[in-house]
């Protein structure tokens, strides 16, 4: 008798007989929820611990198969950190260096792909479902699995280390406005104060750096938006996932490998303006966009939102003058700027910490004038990283009352 547990080829012997299996039955990925296909590929285990005189316990024989169904219908070494609702991100940088976030904070892990052709064999069953493939005339690809993670991947000759994949996980659970003023990123004034800034159709712009919770706080912010607005959302690769009714996703389409059958975050935002909205939300401003989004929120589509990457609420402004001077070489920088303040009221920034805490630093209004002046409304104090108003009166203050009903008191100090 081969005690498994032991046994260093065991894994293989099994795999390989499986997979021959499995293709003679010509099964795919898909089949691994359905009960019949389980059940063959278990009666083949046994089979196959029987014609080699292998003896597993129960515990032994549940790990085994688990490891064995991950290779053939899962996605290998990864599919355990794919399936752990801890794990928010993986990285993994060539097959011998995989990290991943937890609770905002990377770690290393010790799970490794055997080789780089182990690694390329899970991300062909990856992006083959999707219509996609990676090759040397096409390094990068930028996808979304069926569940909503959003994978990004990058080989040679772009690549010195091996083929890099990045997923972003999808959150099967949306974090709304009360999970974020318990996870401390908000306290309960500021996020009354947003309520009413989204009821009141302010143009809201949430800027900060990589992954420093952006995308949440704009989904937790348009479950505020009324549900009689009709709301068109623009991405590139859908990660919003809005808790209302009334919603249009519309998801950007990258070239195929002959540089045809684009289709732009900016022709989506050309064609949303004909689909009767009422506001526009776009998962994130990068590129040539920007001067349709700012046109958009000037011409009666108040109360559209966006994220931007930047690391100051003045940054946030000067970094869409360049970008809408990237999209348009008639405009001049004073019109580009004259234009950014007429439309953006709000400006929300985040930051990421070292301990994984992602918070707001700083709510600043847009003065309205010939240059670009900001005045905060709330900013976080250092030492206790606790939101704070100001004391400051928003001008919009009167839109707030009228509009939203809601009063301020904490903003009379100075008033």
């Amino acid at each position: 008798m081969v005690n498994g547990a032991r046994d260093p080829d065991l894994k293989e012997i099994i795999f390989k007989r499986l997979k021959e299996k499995a293709a003679e039955l010509k099964i795919t990925s898909s089949g691994i929820s359905d009960s019949h296909f389980r059940r063959r590929i278990e009666a083949i285990f046994r089979a196959v611990l029987k014609e080699n005189r292998i003896s597993l316990n129960s515990s032994e024989q549940e790990e085994i198969f688990g490891d064995v169904m991950s290779q053939l219908v899962g996605f290998g070494p990864i599919d355990n950190l794919l399936k752990n609702p801890e794990v928010s991100e993986i990285m993994v940088n060539g097959p011998r260096q995989i990290f991943i976030e937890r609770n905002g904070v990377l770690e290393p892990t010790d799970i490794q792909f055997e080789s780089e052709e182990h690694l390329s064999y899970f991300i062909d069953k990856m992006l083959s479902p999707l219509g996609r493939r990676v090759t040397e005339f096409e390094p990068y690809v930028d996808a979304r699995l069926s569940d909503g993670s959003r994978i990004n991947i990058v080989r040679s000759p772009i690549s010195s280390v091996g083929t890099i994949l990045t997923i972003r996980k999808f959150p099967h659970r949306i974090l709304n406005i009360v999970d974020l003023i318990r996870l401390g990123s908000l306290d309960e004034l500021a996020a009354e104060f947003l309520k009413a800034c989204v009821v009141a159709r302010l143009n809201i712009l949430i800027g900060g750096g990589a992954s420093s919770g952006k995308t949440t706080l704009l989904n937790a912010l348009s479950a505020f938006i009324p549900k009689t607005d009709r709301v068109i959302v623009i991405e590139d690769t859908r990660e919003l996932n809005l808790p209302r009714d009334h919603t249009v996703y519309l998801e950007a389409r990258p070239p195929n490998i002959e540089g045809k059958g684009e289709i732009s975050i900016r022709n989506l935002m050309k064609n949303a303006l004909h689909m009767r909205p009422d506001r526009i939300i776009i998962g994130e401003v990068r590129s040539d966009e920007v001067l349709d989004m700012i046109q958009a929120m000037n011409t009666g589509h108040e109360g559209s939102m966006t994220t931007l990457h930047a690391n100051s609420p003045l940054e946030t402004l000067e970094r869409l003058e360049v970008l809408a001077l990237m999209g348009s070489l008639n405009i001049s920088s004073e019109v580009a700027r004259r234009q950014i303040i007429s439309a953006i009221d709000l400006i929300i920034n985040m930051v990421r910490f070292p301990d994984g805490s992602r918070k707001i630093v700083q709510i600043s209004e847009v003065l309205k004038g010939k240059d670009y002046v900001l005045e905060d409304i709330f900013v976080m104090e250092e030492q206790s990283r606790a939101i704070r108003p100001t004391g400051k009166m928003p001008r919009f203050y009167l839109r707030l009352k009228q509009q939203a009903n809601y009063i301020f008191k904490e903003f009379n100090q100075e008033g």
